[in-house]
């Protein structure tokens, strides 16, 4: 049996989601409570869910500040973020505090009790347009690739020294003479501002030269 918790505010929208999740629960045990101070006290007093629902924009305590309360508690609960909210800083926030997941209120109810089952299996899930948003985020968030001026040949042989070739091998894979191997890394050696073969590839895997 499942311990799902719904923490939400809004009392109309509350009752028919706890009793849709009552309906479609096949027995699990549905608690619900109007903010994340109630929650708090019942996790005081020993109770662990195994999934949260919650909304973050909640009275008092808001719902980001809740999932980090909660995960420090129960670190092995699944929190599910179910709001209207869907902008960058509220889901930055949430994913950072420690929700698995993000869903808007818009979602059907299949979607959400879809949405529980997959935490519980150890998923991550999120509405399609907010999962859009995060990879946008975590992209503009990501070290931009240095240039070192790389030409297509130099490219190509710093490739094979980070697979861990070695001069002969590079020159039979390319099929170059091995001098003009050795004069291709020495313009790398120049353009990285490195001396060495083994430089070279620790600054390659360092600045993500290659994914």
């Amino acid at each position: 049996m499942a311990h799902l918790w719904l923490i939400e505010d809004n009392a109309a929208y509350r009752r028919a989601t706890e009793r849709a999740l009552r309906d479609a629960s096949n027995g699990n045990d549905v608690r619900a409570f109007a903010n994340c101070e109630e929650a708090l006290g019942a996790l005081q007093n020993g109770s662990r869910p195994d999934v949260v629902l919650l909304d973050v924009g909640l009275p008092g305590m808001d719902g980001i500040e809740g999932i980090g309360q909660i995960k420090q508690r129960a670190p092995d609960t699944s929190i599910l973020v179910l709001t209207v909210f869907e902008d960058d800083d509220k889901i930055f926030r949430a994913i950072c505090a420690g929700a698995s997941g993000y869903l808007l209120k818009s979602e059907p109810m299949a979607r959400i009790l879809a949405a529980i089952a997959e935490a519980q299996a150890g998923g991550s899930p999120m509405n399609p347009r907010v999962a859009r948003r995060v990879l946008t985020m975590f992209t503009r968030l990501a070290p931009a690739k240095k240039d070192y001026g790389l030409n297509e040949r130099e490219t190509q042989v710093l490739q094979l020294m980070t697979e861990g070739k070695v001069k002969k091998q590079i020159a039979d894979q390319l099929e170059l003479n091995p001098h003009t191997v050795d004069y291709v890394m020495r313009c790398l050696y120049r353009k990285l501002h490195v001396n060495c073969q083994a430089a070279a590839v620790s600054r390659a895997v360092k600045d993500g030269l290659f994914r």
